[in-house]
């Protein structure tokens, strides 16, 4: 039976007992800034008609990539999704499917998530991926963890800049296991080799790299593993999953972890989420791998068919012996994701990659030739670049909007000051749509 606190000295009893002085302790963590002070200013009530016909006249007033050219990115980018990915979802059978537990999970549910977890460790290289969490940020407090419960060890090195979102979430999660995180970044935003190599330790968990980095560059992943096993320590890889198509696969350069964001593979940017976090490993790893996994066995009748293999989470086995409760509607994701790669193929998914890179290049050799505009710095990159602007990033996002175009990420902060744009390119631009930002960007130099 539970216990409901109904008067002031019994929930001050549950807080002495927990030792937090007043209820607000308990929520010290969330801003003050957002924090209701006062009574929600509702409007009257409205009639279903008239709360359709408001909300449609909100809408309206959205900016997205379907009023504005798109140059975002920095985990969420304008990629073109196929209809058959929207048609699968759409499917009742799907879409209102909660928590698919072993006891009344379909066939074809465990078909779907062996599919998806099989292509993903072929893309990654990797031996084995789990069935999907909730996006990279949640997979990199996933990795830690699991990294933590292999070598009992809590002080992790950032080669080089990780997205802010990923580190910011990986922090929040992980907040109260005592885990230290170190960013090792030089001034062109590159991972500093040698003062990561300087930190290493036999204290050392993990090192953790971001491939394109969040500033668009790749990084010498080879040398940052060298680094990374020196010490024994794992090494962790955050990868944009549709670079895969041209890039090298993590498996092939010694990542011990993989993780990502999924939301290229036929996910829509969704305003910020929700999304897919990717999460494979090596196969030594797969007893602390979080989240489900789905494997393929025969019946008592010797047909083959799908299950959920090594139940890792708490409400399945022992609390104490999970790890983790990843568990609910991030499959429909997967799903998305797993049509997508299906549709495509090695050669359409490559073929994406090649195009995204290449009109990402021609589109940075066209604002480097501005007068007062230059690229962040000479590194190889995939569909990202960062900008250094002659004038403040916000002015040129705002006129941007103002001319149809959403011009991209102020890095201004981030880049200790110096007015710098993240631009991100995909598939779906065009060299008319290139060429027409270019020319909007003229206007500042």
């Amino acid at each position: 039976m539970n216990f409901i606190p109904s008067t002031d000295t019994e929930k001050q009893k549950m807080l002495d007992k927990i030792g937090v002085g007043k209820i607000d302790d308990l929520l010290q963590n969330i801003p003050e800034q957002v924090k209701l002070t006062e009574p929600l200013n509702l409007p009257p009530a409205l009639s279903e008609f008239e709360a359709m016909k408001l909300l449609r006249d909100y809408s309206k007033k959205n900016i997205t990539a379907d009023t504005h050219v798109c140059f975002m990115g920095g985990g969420a980018y304008d990629h073109y999704i196929p209809a058959i990915v929207g048609a699968v979802l759409n499917k009742p059978e799907f879409k209102t499917a909660y928590t698919p537990y072993q006891a009344e999970v379909s066939q074809g549910t465990l078909q779907a998530m062996y599919e998806f977890q099989t292509m993903i460790a072929e893309l990654t290289g990797m031996d084995v991926s789990n069935a999907s969490l909730y996006d990279a940020g949640s997979g990199l407090a996933e990795a830690c963890f699991m990294t933590n419960a292999h070598n009992r060890k809590s002080e992790f090195l950032f080669a080089g800049k990780i997205n802010p979102n990923y580190v910011t979430a990986c922090k929040t999660i992980t907040a109260g296991r005592n885990y230290t995180y170190t960013e090792f970044v030089k001034e062109d935003g590159s991972a500093d080799l040698e003062a990561l190599s300087a930190a290493m330790s036999d204290t050392t968990a993990g090192v953790v790299v971001q491939m394109p980095n969040f500033y668009g560059n790749l990084e010498d992943v080879y040398e940052i593993e060298k680094i990374a096993h020196s010490k024994k320590a794992l090494f962790i890889v955050i990868i944009n999953p549709i670079s895969l198509g041209i890039l090298e696969a993590p498996g092939n350069y010694n990542a011990d972890v993989v993780i990502g964001e999924g939301q290229p593979f036929g996910i829509p940017m969704n305003f910020g989420g929700p999304y897919l976090g990717l999460f494979a490993c090596k196969n030594e790893f797969v007893r602390k791998i979080p989240g489900r996994l789905a494997g393929v066995t025969e019946d008592l009748d010797g047909k083959r068919c799908f299950v959920l293999t090594l139940q890792t989470r708490e409400q399945q086995i022992k609390r104490e012996k999970a790890t983790s409760n990843i568990c609910t509607n991030q499959g429909l994701f997967m799903l998305a994701a797993t049509v997508y790669m299906e549709t495509m193929g090695k050669n359409g998914i490559k073929e994406v990659s090649d195009q995204c890179c290449r009109k990402a290049h021609y589109l940075a050799e066209e604002i480097a030739k501005l007068p007062n505009f230059k690229l962040m710095n000479d590194k190889p990159f995939f569909n990202e670049f960062a900008v250094i602007t002659p004038v403040d990033v916000e002015q040129i996002r705002k006129r941007a909007l103002e001319n149809g175009f959403i011009a991209g990420i102020d890095l201004t902060k981030e880049n200790n000051g110096i007015p710098t744009l993240l631009v991100a390119v995909t598939e779906k631009r065009t060299k008319e749509q290139m060429d027409e930002f270019v020319k909007f960007l003229s206007s500042f130099a």
